[in-house]
């Protein structure tokens, strides 16, 4: 199995935070594990307003969990163009995006997701 996590599972995940115990699983049974830089950056965002607050490097979280980086790439922001507008957040549409063109798993706990008909994970 091929995993994307979402912003706020990279942040429970790292964190001991309140992950499901499926998505627990998941996470560690899978073959591959991907976080987006569209996430790092929310992060970043998020981090620099106050809204949130990190305590380690984002290059730290990727290679302590054994994750790997997916770059926003063109396929990904022309995938974009194309998704309804069932949710208005620009970092979950391209979440979705790189997970539709990826052929990813979308580990995440928000419920607006669903309507696009992407495999997810309920965190």
């Amino acid at each position: 199995m091929r995993l994307l996590l979402d912003t706020h599972v990279v942040i429970w995940w790292d964190q001991g935070g309140r992950l499901s115990a499926t998505a627990a699983r998941a996470i560690q049974a899978a073959d591959e594990v991907f976080v987006s830089a569209a996430s790092f950056w929310e992060i970043a965002i998020k981090t620099s307003l106050g809204r949130i607050r990190t305590e380690r490097a984002f290059e730290a979280v990727l290679t302590e969990n054994g994750f790997i980086e997916l770059p926003v790439l063109v396929r990904h922001v022309g995938r974009v163009a194309s998704l309804p507008w069932h949710h208005r957040d620009p970092f979950d549409r391209l979440l979705v995006a790189q997970a539709a063109s990826d052929r990813l798993t979308l580990v995440t706990r928000d419920r607006a997701i669903s309507p696009y008909r992407i495999p997810t994970i309920s965190a």
